[in-house]
């Protein structure tokens, strides 16, 4: 849909990067196609695909056995089928936002009720134990959070996660979902902490996690989620009664980008680097928009509540900034749509003239 001065609509907005398929799947996918017929699959995924999977998170120091992990088509569906799996209505799925924007119709749907607990920029949205534990209450079936987080970019490193599960152990009727479809794009010092990787004595942590975003599999339609073994084979019946497994050539893509996750990644966070700064660097110039640097994804999260309209409610006036953008030509996400208001989602993995034709046209926005 074109801006409405005519101007080629540059999108910031979308969650998928502009990247090419990496060269080890390429030629896996190639190879797996002169040996017709591809193997089948079982409705969880290819043993082959689940046993690396399960070797990667051992490698981050978790002790996690393929039965525990079912392959299912995109991160979409493997939320869906966790939460269709393990809540009930009136269950209440307790989210640290602000949050990707699409968790709320998946809750929706899956018949439970969706309670925000809002994190503040003010402290770089730091998790704070006391505000999570008076948050949990005796209908909180689901503590739901991302990490890196989409939209704001913030790694949640291993001491702030320690601090969170000191929480919730105290709870053992309390799952602890985390979303980590973003956990090779980081540009910190530190890897980030799989959820996987702590202890687990009651049986809460569940996972899920994909290839689109850190591992540039765009349009392969691969995700898979990790959970204790019955909470595992209880998605993988519900699989089997909905669709079954995964395309076979899909899922050899996977065990490729798989096996070859440390070059990939590598190689994805330095092609980012360039527009990375380029974002960076202008947002740096306007007023408190970015007072901390977002240290994963692909995502800037800017505070703009400078160029709202004061004489509008927060929500309109956010909404009221998007669209003033996109009459110049950009598509941004609302930040009223992840709970936060007159901020906005960037995402920088677009081709750079793109970026700079962005940025040029963003300027003459917000001054």
């Amino acid at each position: 849909m074109p801006a409405s001065s005519d101007l080629p609509l540059i999108s910031l907005a979308s969650g998928y990067g502009n990247f090419s398929l990496p060269e080890p799947v390429a030629k896996h996918v190639q190879r797996a196609l002169t040996r017709l017929p591809l193997p089948t699959s079982p409705t969880e995924g290819l043993p082959e695909l689940r046993q690396a999977l399960a070797r990667r998170y051992q490698a981050q120091g978790a002790t996690v056995a393929e039965e525990s992990i079912v392959v299912t088509p995109g991160t979409k569906a493997a939320l869906f089928l966790l939460l269709a799996t393990v809540l009930r209505p009136g269950d209440e799925v307790l989210l640290l936002t602000p949050n990707w924007f699409g968790f709320r119709a998946l809750i929706q749907q899956a018949g439970a009720t969706l309670r925000e607990l809002p994190l503040s920029p003010s402290d770089d949205y730091r998790i704070q134990p006391e505000t999570l534990q008076a948050a949990i209450g005796p209908r909180t079936r689901l503590l739901l959070f991302t990490n890196p987080n989409n939209p704001t970019g913030r790694v949640y490193t291993r001491p702030e996660l320690a601090a969170l599960l000191a929480v919730t152990q105290q709870h053992p009727q309390l799952l602890v979902l985390a979303d980590e479809i973003y956990d090779g794009i980081r540009f910190g010092p530190e890897p980030v902490p799989t959820l996987l990787s702590f202890p687990d004595p009651l049986g809460q942590h569940l996972v899920v996690n994909g290839f689109s975003k850190s591992l540039a599999l765009l349009n392969w339609n691969m995700g898979y989620l990790v959970a204790p073994p019955a909470v595992a084979q209880a998605c993988i019946t519900r699989q089997f009664a909905t669709g079954g497994a995964v395309a076979t050539l899909s899922q050899l893509a996977a065990l490729a980008a798989t096996e070859a996750t440390p070059g990939i990644t590598e190689k994805l966070q330095a092609n980012l680097q360039p527009s990375r700064h380029l974002l960076l660097d202008f947002l740096a110039n306007l007023p408190a928009a970015l007072p901390h640097l977002p240290l994963g994804t692909y995502y800037a999260f800017p505070d703009l509540r400078a160029f709202l309209d004061p004489a509008l409610p927060p929500e309109q006036s956010s909404a009221d900034l998007v669209a003033r953008l996109r009459t110049a030509g950009v598509d941004v996400v609302d930040g009223a749509t992840c709970g936060a208001p007159g901020f906005v989602r960037l995402s920088y993995a677009v081709p750079e003239p793109d970026l700079r034709e962005a940025i040029r046209r963003m300027a003459q926005v917000l001054r």
